[in-house]
């Protein structure tokens, strides 16, 4: 039998100001949001041009907006609705954690439509954008979950050297799903989809890289779940599969119709 690693005792807060803490999970929020944000300037330039950067900048706020109301509301319907219904002030209790990509991916999705056709931008064109640097932002969350010591993976075999104890998790060794989760989510789906969006004719037909993006998404996270243990208030679901798994069946059968239906935009006049 392998020796077993030791989760390391990371706080998962940054620093404290008086009252005021700043934690990694935060952080990685913020970063995510402004490494996004400086790539998509340069993205929306590249031929066909689809947005200003100072249109870029506006939407900043507006993704800010969507990606933390709709990741909390997402939590709260998916995940906890029971509990949250009968205390609905800890709605507003995001400090506890609890945020959901797909409620996230809501949010901005509502954000995007709003603010594209308020500013006559062509909708599936700036989200081809959003898509190539979306990887970004989840890749960190990813290793924000790891530092805070959740979302753990299932109890690992005794020969995997990479085994580790977390403090909640017991003392069974477990497979650290949030590293798994960061490459596959975060590295390995922003790499292919910058590598993607190299390609012209593919930038040309718009919806075409949106819908990349959900099918990468949908199988990194269907294959990253089979390592991460289900939430104790879930546990599996329909056939064995974590809401999770099933949350990302719409994903990916929308990401396969946006790529189905993309066609190249007309050169311009």
């Amino acid at each position: 039998m392998l020796p077993i690693l030791t989760f390391p005792a990371f706080d998962p807060v940054i620093v404290r100001f008086g009252p005021l803490a700043i934690r990694w999970y935060a952080l990685a929020y913020i970063l995510g949001l402004v490494l996004g944000w400086r790539l998509m300037r340069r993205l929306v330039q590249q031929a066909p041009v689809v947005a200003t950067t100072l249109q870029v900048d506006d939407f900043l706020t507006w993704a800010t907006l969507g990606v933390v109301l709709g990741g909390r509301l997402g939590y709260v319907l998916f995940y906890q609705p029971l509990h949250y219904l009968a205390d609905p002030a800890a709605i507003f209790a995001v400090w506890q954690g609890g945020m959901s990509f797909h409620g996230g991916t809501i949010g901005v999705t509502i954000a995007l439509i709003c603010y594209t056709w308020r500013n006559g931008i062509d909708l599936l064109g700036f989200a081809d954008r959003i898509a190539v640097v979306a990887p970004i932002g989840l890749g960190l969350g990813r290793i924000a979950n790891f530092i805070n010591g959740e979302l753990w993976g299932r109890p690992a075999p005794d020969w995997l050297p990479w085994a580790m104890v977390f403090p909640t998790g017991g003392p069974i060794p477990r497979h650290p799903s949030e590293i798994y989760e960061a490459l596959l989510e975060g590295l390995l789906l922003f790499l292919a989809m910058l590598a993607l969006s190299r390609r012209p004719g593919l930038r040309a037909r718009f919806g075409w890289l949106t819908g990349a993006f959900l099918v990468g998404y949908a199988i990194a996270r269907i294959i990253g779940e089979f390592f991460r243990e289900p939430d104790a208030f879930l546990g599996f679901l329909w056939a064995g599969a974590t809401m999770g798994q099933l949350l990302c069946i719409p994903m990916l059968l929308a990401g396969l119709w946006l790529m189905g239906r993309s066609r190249a935009q007309p050169a311009p006049a």
